[in-house]
């Protein structure tokens, strides 16, 4: 049967900062589809060009549960579509959605990030249909597909797109959301600091680089053998949701305890920085001071942000709660300690060593088994492309509305062997 919208009403909620939820619209509607946006401030409004199938959304947060089963009934809804499951707005939604039989689209940054990104249904990251699926489930549906592994592209161009849209959204809430004075941002900062923040990461990108090349150098000639941790942002949904900490230093203070305890002497410590931290954490402060307090000054490596390549071609381990950077740990054969829920967490090839076992001597992956586990989320949930530049955003445009149109969720469809063939990503320059 042919793929069509027809007979499907969708409505989108938030979305990436950018215009991907404009093209996504506008491609679902070419399917014959109706589609509706939801706006909850004028960040979300400015990247909608459909006006005309607007909804903003401008009553208190707790009038929303109300106002969405209304949405639903009055436009016949069929299909919700969202960015991340965790923030109250979206996971209210989603809770009312699943009870009326409404189909629920799932996006997230990428689980094999930054080449591609996630589309799942009902939920993702410690939520997602891949918390219950085994190894062996897996290999089982791979029986019934012959693509072999893509290869990744070499660029996408989406940090300094990702940085401005940000800034472009964050300056529209700052300065032209007098229509949705009730608006109240999912994070603990305030929009005023949220915008300051982009501004100050633009400005100091400079000086972040060289600090980062001069700490990335003394890490490449130091002739010492290290161990990676790999930190996330602390106010990340995946990190406040779904691991044990509330803050970065939390985590921090046991891998510096376990560190202290069970690592060889000579063995140092990089701490890695995720790309877009701006510096609301004191993640050096608190470096500093547990440096001191666990004796380990003079063994440990703050790099701010930068690729991870470079840095995993020569560590011995990684350490992270539950970042998507820790699919390239394992895809290098590389041993991996984890802390939080995390839809990579298979016994196969996660350690279950306590931290100082861990290192003293860690143990290696099972590194068939993740490639099998690879080769499965390139099958169904990961799609090629990016939200934030014209090159990612046309990639994934491609795939992701035939996804999103067909009956099951691309797990089901793998495991029932009818899922549509998946284009191989090429390198392109």
């Amino acid at each position: 049967m042919r793929i069509s919208g027809e007979g499907r009403n969708f409505l989108l909620l938030q979305g990436p900062h950018g215009p991907f939820f404009n093209r996504l619209g506008h491609m679902l509607r070419q399917t014959g589809a109706h589609v509706w946006r939801v706006g909850f401030n004028k960040g979300d409004a400015v990247f909608w060009r459909d006006k005309a199938h607007y909804i903003p959304f401008t009553d208190p947060p707790e009038h929303w549960p109300d106002r969405f089963q209304t949405l639903l009934k009055d436009h016949q809804i069929t299909d919700i579509v969202l960015y991340g499951d965790i923030r109250p707005l979206h996971a209210q939604a989603v809770e009312i959605a699943r009870a009326a039989g409404v189909t629920v689209h799932v996006f997230e940054e990428g689980y094999l990030r930054p080449y591609w990104v996630t589309y799942e249904r009902d939920g993702s990251n410690g939520h997602s249909a891949l918390m219950n699926l085994t190894i062996r489930d897996m290999r089982r549906a791979l029986r019934k597909s012959e693509l072999e592994l893509p290869d990744p592209p070499a660029h996408w161009g989406d940090m300094r797109h990702h940085i401005f849209y940000g800034a472009v959204y964050h300056f529209c809430v700052l300065a032209l959301n007098r229509r949705y004075r009730h608006f109240r941002s999912h994070r603990a900062l305030g929009v005023a600091r949220e915008f300051a923040l982009y501004l100050k990461r633009l400005w100091a990108m400079p000086l972040t680089s060289l600090q980062r090349r001069i700490a990335s150098w003394r890490i490449r000639n130091g002739g010492f053998p290290y161990h990676l941790v790999l930190l996330q942002l602390e106010h990340d949904s995946s990190f406040q949701a779904h691991s044990p900490f509330s803050t970065m230093p939390e985590f921090l203070e046991l891998v510096f305890e376990g560190f202290a305890k069970g690592a060889p002497r000579h063995h140092h410590l990089v701490i890695k920085a995720h790309p877009l931290e701006d510096g609301r954490a004191p993640l050096q402060a608190s470096i500093t001071r547990l440096a001191e307090a666990y004796g380990l000054k003079g063994r440990l490596h703050f790099v701010r942000g930068g690729k991870l390549a470079s840095l995993l071609n020569h560590a011995r381990s990684a350490v992270t709660v539950n970042s998507t950077a820790a699919q390239q740990v394992l895809w290098r054969g590389m041993p991996l300690k984890i802390f939080g829920r995390a839809v990579y967490d298979k016994p196969e090839f996660v350690s279950d060593q306590d931290i100082e076992a861990f290192f003293a001597h860690p143990a290696r992956p099972d590194a068939r088994a993740y490639r099998d586990y690879r080769r499965f989320l390139l099958e169904t949930s990961q799609v090629p492309g990016g939200y934030y530049s014209l090159r990612g955003r046309r990639q994934l445009m491609r795939h992701v509305v035939d996804l999103m149109l067909a009956p099951d969720d691309p797990y089901t469809a793998l495991i029932r062997g009818d899922a549509a063939p998946r284009q191989q990503v090429r390198k392109v320059k």
